[in-house]
């Protein structure tokens, strides 16, 4: 019996080998694998309440604290400087025979501004309601009330840039046809008193200004608008009033009249 030990040790050798290096390989995790992976629960996170949320910043630009200039003021700022042409082969003839019907209305250009500046008029019978005999307006230059009765010789028509001042600033160049349509451009004529249309005279705006400082603005927007409208150059002196008296804050938001 003795001789069969060595046998049976061996048998139980490989016995007890076999069963520990046995395992359960549903516990192995191999790669590649068809076995499906055990499967996991999604819990969402809660959404901030709205004291955890950062507000957000506005975007409004903050408002400007420059004032942007006016038509008038950046019209005024791009008219070309040069000095003045000379004025000793200048005149009043070259600008035609005064007052023309350049509209072709029936009414000569003196009579029609009469008609559009007085409040009231006194027109002449028999001139298919054309020529003013009197009327009352309030002057621009003065801010003054003036009534006629009879022909209004008292009541002149001014040229806001007078004739000689656009010859010596570019209108030497012209033909006639446009000085004369010059001369009779509505834009450039207000009603005035004959003392104050003398006072003014020729002079630009660096010589002469209304009496009437709250009509300035209207009265330099008006030769800023005539400049531009017709090409005309100004001085340096006369373009720095303009600029000045443009850039006041009363007159910033005036635009070119038509």
């Amino acid at each position: 019996m003795k001789k069969y030990y060595p046998l049976l040790a061996i048998v139980a050798f490989f016995w007890l080998f076999g069963s520990c290096g046995s395992s359960d390989t549903s516990e192995i995790a191999i790669p590649g694998s068809s076995t499906p992976s055990q499967s996991q629960t999604f819990t969402p996170k809660p959404s901030p309440t709205p004291s955890e949320v950062a507000p957000t910043e506005s975007k409004t630009p903050a408002p400007s604290e420059s004032t942007s200039p006016s038509k008038a003021l950046s019209v005024a700022q791009a008219l070309p400087v040069r000095g003045r042409a000379s004025s000793s082969n200048y005149s009043r003839d070259a600008f035609g025979s005064a007052w023309k019907d350049v509209d072709r209305n029936g009414c000569d250009t003196r009579n029609d501004i009469l008609q559009r500046d007085f409040t009231t008029s006194v027109l002449k019978p028999g001139t298919g309601d054309c020529k003013v005999i009197g009327g009352t307006w309030i002057d621009p230059y003065s801010n003054e009330s003036y009534t006629f009765t009879e022909a209004p010789s008292g009541a002149q028509v001014d040229h806001v840039v007078s004739l000689k001042n656009a010859w010596e600033m570019g209108a030497d160049m012209w033909d006639d046809q446009m000085r004369v349509e010059y001369a009779n451009d509505p834009l450039n004529l207000r009603v005035t008193i004959a003392s104050l249309n003398q006072q003014k005279s020729d002079s630009n705006a660096a010589s002469w200004l209304p009496p009437y400082k709250p009509g300035r603005c209207s009265f330099i927007a008006t030769q800023v608008a005539v400049k531009a409208k017709w090409g005309l150059y100004v001085t340096a002196a006369e373009k720095e009033v303009f600029v000045s008296i443009l850039s006041k804050p009363e007159c910033q938001k005036i635009n070119l009249p038509k």
